[in-house]
């Protein structure tokens, strides 16, 4: 294993491992720690945790045991995912998983950067962009979980950390691999333990690549990982994405409440497919949601997929809060909309989409999934994953990624 790789939630986990596949790497998703050897061919292995919205204490443990899982294994690097909007809270949890696994592999240094140019997430001079916004513009503000309202990623970094956070700015990479290890050095110097760096492009980051190549660990979103196969060799093949034949009956859910998964909701329902919305206040008064929403699906269910969601606008998400408090409304729902993916399965779909990281995180864990092979890219960050029990092709899709069309075009990939 060249790569070992910990995200801290289902959807980010497969965005990381679609763009190291994308760039050559045979890699292989887990559903928490294993309790075996990875694959023997596996060049890469990201061990998905649902640890984003967790306390940090939990966070860190969970982490940490991912870690030892990997170093057992013989990696050669580490690599922390976290999303590209660097969802996390004062509190965390970016930061305290950060420095425990800087404290675990003895290295005083490492880089941090959520930049993903391809979706649109930018870093310039230490500030985070969300396409042509700063991420506090972005409606990240409104998250229901982790609002994000400053894009200054160092000052946001710094608050959850003990050690010094720095910047390696824009002029610096665009100089390349010797400015940029000239940076980090003259950071060390300075006591500075992590640093922010800036990157508009693509090319930003393959210029990045080569100078991490020493470092024990890298944290990031997806973007970095563009660049890390050439590190040890590895171009870019399609035969890294080939997975088995799809087949049996299509349908999505979706519990995200970000605004593109808002958009992607209402193009599926303008098309005129069927959609069916369940209500968070349903469930709370005690109605048996999962089963009237499998009983509507059982009699539309076909080659054509359909939709059960509970997205909603960020007003109609703080007036369930409200009633019911923050942490229970998302669990409530996330609880449902799993229980419904599995009587799906149960029910003859062999082809089967997931929007929002939190809710991605409970149906994978209620199908028993423990392991996906990565496949096809449906839109940058999101691609198509074969689970071979229960066998079942899935896409997990975190909340603010893909196009509006994405509901509609997504199983014309397979």
């Amino acid at each position: 294993m060249k790569l070992g790789c910990i995200a801290d939630d289902f959807t980010g986990a497969t965005d990381l491992a679609n763009n190291l596949v994308r760039s050559g790497m045979r890699a292989v998703q887990t559903i928490g720690v294993p309790d075996g050897a990875p694959p023997a061919d596996a060049d890469a292995v990201v061990v998905a945790l649902k640890s984003r919205t967790v306390p940090a204490a939990d966070a860190v443990q969970q982490s940490l045991a991912a870690l030892r899982w990997l170093r057992e294994h013989g990696e050669q690097q580490i690599y922390f995912k976290y999303c590209s909007t660097f969802d996390s809270t004062p509190a965390g949890n970016i930061g305290p998983v950060t420095e425990a696994l800087m404290d675990a592999l003895g290295t005083d240094f490492t880089i941090a950067t959520p930049a993903f140019p391809d979706n649109g997430r930018t870093v310039f001079k230490g500030h985070l962009f969300v396409g042509d916004v700063l991420l506090q513009e972005s409606g990240m503000q409104h998250h229901p979980l982790t609002p994000m309202t400053d894009a200054n990623l160092v000052r946001v970094l710094q608050a959850q950390c003990q050690r010094k956070v720095g910047l390696i700015d824009y002029r610096v990479i665009a100089r390349g691999e010797a400015a940029i290890r000239e940076r980090i050095a003259t950071l060390r110097a300075q006591g500075v333990g992590i640093a922010i760096v800036d990157a508009v492009s693509n090319d930003d980051l393959l210029r990045l690549a080569p100078a991490l190549r020493e470092l024990p660990l890298l944290t990031a979103g997806s973007g970095v990982a563009i660049g890390l196969p050439a590190n040890w060799g590895l171009k870019a093949s399609d035969r890294a994405a080939q997975l088995p034949p799809a087949k049996g009956l299509r349908a999505m859910v979706s519990g995200s409440c970000s605004l593109a998964t808002n958009r992607q909701v209402m193009h599926f329902i303008q098309s005129g497919r069927p959609a069916l919305a369940i209500d968070p206040l349903r469930i709370a008064a005690g109605a048996d949601v999962a089963t009237e929403a499998l009983a509507w699906a059982e009699t539309r269910l076909s080659d054509e997929p359909l939709l059960i969601y509970s997205t909603a606008e960020a007003s109609a998400v703080k007036a369930v809060q409200g009633r019911l408090g923050v942490d229970e409304a998302g669990a409530m729902v996330e609880r449902t909309i799993a229980a419904i993916a599995r009587g799906l399965v149960e029910r003859g779909v062999g082809q089967l989409l997931v929007a929002g990281g939190e809710t991605s995180g409970a149906c994978v864990q209620a199908l028993g999934i423990t392991q996906l092979q990565i496949g096809t890219q449906i839109d940058p960050g999101v691609p198509w994953c074969h689970a071979a029990s229960p066998g079942l092709h899935i896409a997990l899709k975190s909340g603010n990624f893909g196009s509006d069309d994405f509901f509609t075009k997504a199983f014309g990939m397979l």
